[in-house]
């Protein structure tokens, strides 16, 4: 019998040592040390494992016939944009997202609507009874849906289970927190315990061809809880995202072996469950405050899809030594490249200001064609300087000030024009790329200066809209104020 082995196992990110510690190394936590025995009951002597010879396999070349992987349609459109066209048969995903986001609500409609189109669909909860899970189906109207349940958290039970008739085509596991199996000696939630899971379910996929979605608790970080190992081991991770007050949620592939990284799919979250959003600029869109400044369209791109969404901005004055700068939906460092490049190049003082900004809508931005618009949208809220509503702005901004070019700018285009936005702010030298503007009329800009320039000449700062004769001189000195002074 192989002697026992304890370590202390670091429960954010699977680091072993042989004594406890206060602060793990690998990740810099602290207090996430946890004993665990890590010897499991498939450890066996060195002896015995190096007299065991291996087996020989076939090798094969790079040239030679491949086919797609054959996949398996959800049902649901904005899932299926964002796996890539469907489950691939033997595939396991793991889906992350905050508490009461919506996965369990997401995958019990994916599950159902699979049931419905007659493929075996097989549901089993380690956090909810099976009448918890018949209260949620019945409220979403999928009661009648022929998906088998089962509350379960034996991972061996539940292989054994499933390996019985016919091969499930979708399996979801909620969540692979709970799971544990025989082989570990941890409890459940524990690094070891999460990774063995893992290794069964996962072994069962690709034995099986049975498409499995584990479901991940994250992190106050917003990272998927467990060992980092168990993102490397599955095929793709999804991360489902949203703001609780929003209604909108956000499916975005971290990571896909079998399509691309970059898609998202949109739904709104309804009394009746998830909705999804075919046209999700509209729907960003549908409530903005037009004629107000500090606001500004961007014409984004998310995968292949062209997004319009809006940018608010705040700039206030501060009364603290140090000004605020909060974000939402958007990097903070590059909002802070954003605000360097208008006070070194463009003569725009915002050291004296608190600065907010926020992507209306509850989306994050992760490209930085969106410098532009929150350039503008900062130099309209700081000036009282309501921007066009018919114009949509994008492009990046460079550290010179330069105005850069960014990809499929036709597409951002047209998107705008569908619309009924009649201009765009891009940059002069993506003309070029312009394959249809979709009737647009276009100002083309190469540096921030001018669009600074142009912003400040319609408005004032705030504090300074009198209409006396001091407050007139003011106003007509904006536009110098925002400019470099020849030397």
């Amino acid at each position: 019998m192989a002697k026992s082995t304890l370590s202390f196992v670091c429960q954010n990110c699977g680091a072993a040592y042989n004594r406890w510690q206060g602060k793990c190394d690998s990740c810099g936590e602290w207090n996430t040390l946890a004993e665990e025995d890590t010897t499991g009951a498939t450890s066996m002597p060195v002896s015995v494992r190096s007299r065991r010879k291996g087996r020989t396999f076939a090798l094969e070349s790079l040239t030679g016939k491949s086919n797609d992987a054959p996949r398996l349609p959800s049902g649901m459109t904005e899932l299926d944009r964002v796996t890539g066209g469907g489950f691939v048969r033997g595939s396991v995903l793991l889906v992350g997202g905050d508490p009461g986001i919506g996965k369990s609500t997401l995958l019990t409609q994916a599950t159902s609507m699979l049931a419905r189109a007659g493929h075996r669909a097989v549901y089993i909860s380690g956090e909810e009874a099976v009448a918890q899970v018949r209260l949620r189906a019945e409220r979403l109207g999928l009661a009648d849906a022929p998906v088998q349940l089962a509350a379960e958290t034996s991972v061996e039970d539940i292989v054994s289970t499933l390996s019985e008739g016919a091969v499930p085509r979708l399996i979801v596991i909620d969540s692979i927190q709970t799971m544990w199996t025989d082989t570990v000696e941890s409890a459940p939630g524990t690094v070891t315990q999460v990774r063995a899971s893992a290794q069964a379910l996962i072994r069962f996929a690709k034995k099986t061809g049975a498409a499995i979605i584990l479901v991940g608790h994250v992190t106050k970080d917003g990272q998927i809880a467990g060992p980092r190992v168990v993102e490397h081991m599955v095929d793709a991770v999804l991360s489902f995202e949203g703001e609780g007050s929003q209604h909108f949620r956000i499916l975005r592939a971290m990571k896909n072996r079998f399509g691309p990284t970059d898609e998202i799919g949109v739904f709104e979250m309804t009394g009746l469950g998830l909705r999804e959003v075919s046209n999700p600029s509209e729907l960003f869109l549908s409530e903005r405050d037009l004629g107000s400044p500090g606001t500004a369209v961007f014409a984004g791109i998310e995968g292949t899809r062209p997004v319009l969404v809006e940018l608010q901005a705040l700039v206030a004055p501060t009364t603290l030594g140090t000004p605020r700068r909060a974000v939402v939906g958007w990097d903070p460092s590059r909002l802070s490249m954003v605000l360097a490049v208008l006070e070194a190049h463009c003569g725009v003082k915002l050291s004296g200001y608190d600065v907010y900004l926020n992507v209306a809508g509850g989306l994050r931005i992760q490209e930085p064609a969106a410098d532009l618009a929150a350039a503008a949208a900062l130099v309209s809220s700081l000036v009282n300087a309501p921007l066009p509503t018919d114009a949509v702005y994008f492009g990046e901004i460079s550290l010179s000030g330069a105005v850069r070019p960014v990809a499929q700018t036709s597409a951002r285009l047209k998107e705008a024009a569908k619309l009924g936005f009649g201009r765009a702010v891009l940059p002069e030298s993506a003309r070029g790329e312009v394959g249809g503007d979709g009737g647009l009329a276009l100002n083309s800009i190469g540096g921030l200066t001018s669009l600074v320039a142009e912003i400040a000449a319609r408005g004032s700062p705030r504090g300074d809209r009198d209409t006396g004769r001091e407050g007139a001189a003011e106003k007509n000195a904006t536009p110098a104020r925002f400019r470099r002074e020849n030397s």
